[in-house]
């Protein structure tokens, strides 16, 4: 396994960290982080979405994803850019998430 594969597996598991308060899911099993780029040297770029607009914890989610993925041991720079596009739907959750919140 390479470096850059652990540090995503590393990344992953903090981002499992990460909670939306109204929902006992976290927000990689929600489906809310659309992409993980690692570029060099460790300089973390995630792209993600809440599961709306006017979240209230939009302005804390991103900031928490930061500095979780910032504690990761070998992450030189974190970037976290929020999207709407395309807009999040429950089909992204995994199959864990629908199990949790009782979709399947």
């Amino acid at each position: 396994m390479n470096d850059e594969t652990e540090l995503k597996e590393q990344i992953i598991l903090a981002l499992k960290g990460v909670y939306d308060p109204e929902i006992p899911v976290d927000v990689y099993e929600l489906g809310l982080i659309y992409d993980i780029k690692i570029f060099p040297v460790n300089n973390v770029y995630i792209l993600m979405t809440l599961t709306s607009p006017s979240c209230p914890s939009a302005g804390e989610i991103p900031g928490e994803i930061e500095a979780k993925v910032r504690a990761v041991p070998g992450v030189n720079d974190v970037s976290v850019e929020l999207t709407f596009d395309p807009p999040y739907s429950t089909e992204l959750m995994s199959e864990v998430a629908k199990l949790e919140l009782g979709f399947m």
